[in-house]
């Protein structure tokens, strides 16, 4: 079966369902098939040439699998990695036999050989051309840039054909015939990309990119060349306000045919599960793992991950990220997914809480900064949360721009109390709690507080009439409080009332666990503020132990379907 043959057999197979795909590579297929019928229209402006396939096809088969269980094997470009050439190489412009495409955005989960990939693609511009070609590969640090360089490096030194054709010294590969060189970007060497003439720009694990500075050297670099190539490939990530989930949803906007969005030099492929697929079905796996899922040994590491992480929620993320090619607005160690969280959310009036036994979570963190109660009820088999926080008047505006938060119009759109003066008054907080159980009936059953700072507000609290219940911040005393308001968050078992203040300190918590993968969340590796959260668990800690509670053994489907998985 020749070459041809071969990448239009894949893409019908993919069309007609024989091979399961997600919707946004059903997109990709389409439109190749759609642009091969416009080549034969006469006002179409670019051609297919199937020998530029071959050419790059005969280059690959110059190098060898080095790693997994092919190592030592020639290297057979899969029909996945054929259809990706196909498209990158096989559209000439018609006018200058140039590449049609001069951007391709590549996305799909970790081990399907991208790096491989790339390091083909990269040998292969740079060495059989008849110019001086720049190649550059860009990490978001050294160590990253350096991954695709060293299998571009391990290819070249095991490919016979090449021996005394280039040399690689100081971190750079340079072709004796054309010049041509590749080289190892990051961001910590930015400025060495300046005045740069890239011809192929790799962007590798853009997920992993803070910002869009080191690919926008680059691509501003390519002005002045023809048949210009900027390469982005990654896997789905957890920043949804990194340039990494900005670039996938304007290429998932290309990609739709229902979009009035065009960009007819712009390649795209994303191989990712849809919406409602279930990542416990093997036959989903593929549409993430175009490679891995399909051979054993790829399925058997892949069940492997799953069940670690339907075990251990904490590596959830990782496979969903990684494994599944899904993006999870959950930051690295996260303790909640916010999708789920704000799922979760609508507006919650205290009169459904009117007459309702109540736990009053208390964070009294030090003075000059947030500090935070949560009332957590019981009602209908759902725990709703209402969460309210304090800030003094004469640090908010210093804490707004510290903690890069929005204190001073949460504070006009009441939720947040300021304070007089430059630290928290917690009679404040004592009246607060008292008018709020006064005004709806509350019954108070107890207020958990965390000990540290909180002796007199113990104190006068309990002379009050209150139950006062200390909650020393330890995994023993938190650790099942903090996993269970979690499984409750994502079965949908949690009301809150969409207080930006919370999300704001869900958004910011992440997580610390001992041995035993017992977690609480850990207020030394939140960089942002937490206490919101805090008072939260405080309060979960003692109102998980009422009437309602799911039995743990149920937890794990639910948790799963509530997710999507």
């Amino acid at each position: 079966m020749n070459l041809g043959e071969r990448v239009l057999n894949y893409v019908n197979d993919i069309l007609d369902g024989t091979i399961p795909a997600g919707q946004k590579h059903i997109w990709a297929c389409q439109r190749f098939l759609n642009d091969l019928e416009h080549t034969q229209e006469d006002d179409c402006w670019f051609y297919f040439d199937i020998e530029q396939l071959y050419d790059f096809y005969e280059w690959a088969k110059q190098f060898k699998h080095f790693k997994g269980v092919l190592a030592g094997q020639y290297i057979e470009l899969t029909d996945f990695q054929l259809f990706v050439a196909a498209n990158i190489f096989g559209f000439l412009h018609k006018k200058t036999h140039k590449r049609r495409f001069l951007r391709a955005f590549i996305e799909l989960a970790r081990k399907n050989a991208k790096s491989q990939f790339l390091a083909i693609v990269a040998s292969y511009i740079t060495f059989l051309s008849d110019q001086l070609e720049e190649c550059y590969i860009a990490g978001w640090n050294r160590q990253q840039s350096s991954l695709v360089y060293n299998d571009i490096v391990k290819q070249l030194s095991a490919c016979d054909m090449l021996h005394g054709k280039y040399k690689e010294a100081y971190g750079k590969i340079t072709h004796f015939r054309s010049g041509s060189i590749i080289v190892p970007l990051s961001k910590e060497a930015k400025k060495t990309g300046e005045g740069t003439n890239p011809s192929l720009g790799i962007v590798d694990e853009y997920k992993d990119h803070e910002t869009s500075e080191i690919h926008d050297v680059i691509d501003s670099g390519m002005g002045a060349r023809e048949n210009t190539l900027m390469f982005i490939i990654t896997t789905a990530g957890t920043n949804l306000n990194g340039p990494c989930f900005k670039e996938y949803k304007y290429c998932s906007q290309v990609l739709d045919p229902e979009n009035p969005v065009e960009n007819d030099e712009y390649f795209i492929i994303i191989c990712e599960l849809d919406k409602d697929d279930d990542i416990k079905d093997e036959k989903n796996w593929i549409k993430a793992n175009p490679i891995v899922a399909t051979y054993e040994a790829g399925i058997k590491k892949l069940r492997s991950d799953l069940k670690l992480a339907v075990d251990n929620p904490e590596k959830m993320r990782t496979f969903l990220t990684k494994r599944m090619n899904i993006w999870v607005d959950q930051k690295e160690n996260g303790y909640m997914d916010m999708t789920r969280w704000n799922a979760c959310g609508r507006d919650l009036d205290w009169e459904e809480l009117r007459g309702c036994e109540v736990v009053v979570g208390i964070d009294l963190s030090a003075k000059i900064d947030l500090t935070s109660v949560n009332f957590e009820a019981k009602k209908d088999k759902k725990y709703l949360i209402k969460n309210h926080s304090f800030m003094p008047e004469e640090t908010i505006a210093l804490r707004a721009k510290t903690d890069r938060a929005h204190y001073q119009l949460w504070a006009k759109d009441g939720w947040i109390t300021p304070t007089p003066g430059a630290v928290v008054d917690y009679s404040f907080i004592k009246r607060y709690i008292k008018d709020k159980e006064e005004k709806y009936g509350l019954i108070i059953k107890e207020i958990p507080a965390d000990p540290w700072n909180a002796t007199q507000f113990t104190q006068d609290m309990e002379s009050e009439g209150y139950t006062v219940v200390e909650m020393r911040q330890g995994i023993k005393t938190l650790g099942e409080a903090t996993k269970d308001f979690r499984e409750q968050v994502y079965q949908g078992n949690v009301v809150h009332d969409n207080s930006p203040v919370l999300a704001f300190a869900m958004a910011n918590a992440v997580t610390k666990s001992d041995s035993n993968d017992n977690i609480m969340l850990d207020k030394s590796k939140s960089t942002e503020r937490i206490d919101p959260a805090a008072a939260t668990i405080n309060s979960h800690a003692r109102a998980m132990h009422g009437d309602f509670k799911p039995d743990i053994n149920e937890l794990t489907d639910d948790y799963l379907t509530m997710m999507g998985w």
